[in-house]
């Protein structure tokens, strides 16, 4: 089964796109260090960021991508670093959801996520599946000719327009955050209140 891509979202080879991030620090930043539950990793990619978050979390990991590709190498990664509280599916969030039950999880990430065309459904997935008080972090490429990499400044959000889309999903902002380690990115935590 062939799923559909977000728009703009193929990617680098693994070295290039992990020297991009610092995935330790960011996720420590936007408040996934010695998480309590569960964590979902929506669009996992590499699972640069899963793998990073796997002995941060006291529950299970669930890495998702709608990309069999990037399934099976975060799979092959996940074995290969012997971790045992994560689980990688292929997934096709914006048609499926995540799988995840209701108020469930402690952390959601939408990393480079949210120039898809339907963003605040995203945003109301992963408010779904958080627990009250459970957090989303949130990073994107900034609106910058001299980043690297990223898709379309034209479709590339503003910190301040994913805040709305949040609101508008029922997640309550809780702050910006300058991500360690990644010149080219910008970060936000969201709250299911």
């Amino acid at each position: 089964m062939h799923l559909a891509k977000a728009r703009e979202s193929n990617m680098p080879p693994v070295a290039q796109w992990e020297s991009y991030f610092d995935p330790a620090a960011i996720l420590e930043y936007l408040g996934c260090r010695n998480l309590h539950g569960d964590c979902i990793d929506f669009g996992c990619g590499y699972g640069t960021f899963t793998i990073a978050a796997a002995p941060q979390v006291s529950g299970v990991v669930y890495a998702l991508d709608i990309d069999a590709e990037m399934v099976d190498l975060t799979r092959a990664r996940v074995t290969q670093a012997a971790l045992i509280n994560v689980v990688v599916e292929q997934r096709d969030i914006t048609v499926e959801g995540c799988g995840r039950p209701d108020g469930t999880a402690s952390f959601v990430m939408l990393f480079n996520l949210l120039h898809i065309e339907e963003p605040v459904n995203l945003l109301r997935e992963a408010r779904r599946v958080l627990r009250p008080g459970g957090f989303v972090g949130v990073t994107h490429w900034k609106v910058d000719p001299n980043t690297p990499r990223g898709p379309s400044l034209e479709i590339r959000p503003r910190p301040e327009q994913c805040r709305v889309w949040s609101e508008r999903a029922g997640l309550r902002w809780a702050r910006y955050q300058d991500l360690p380690g990644s010149p080219w990115h910008w970060g936000m935590v969201l709250e299911r209140p």
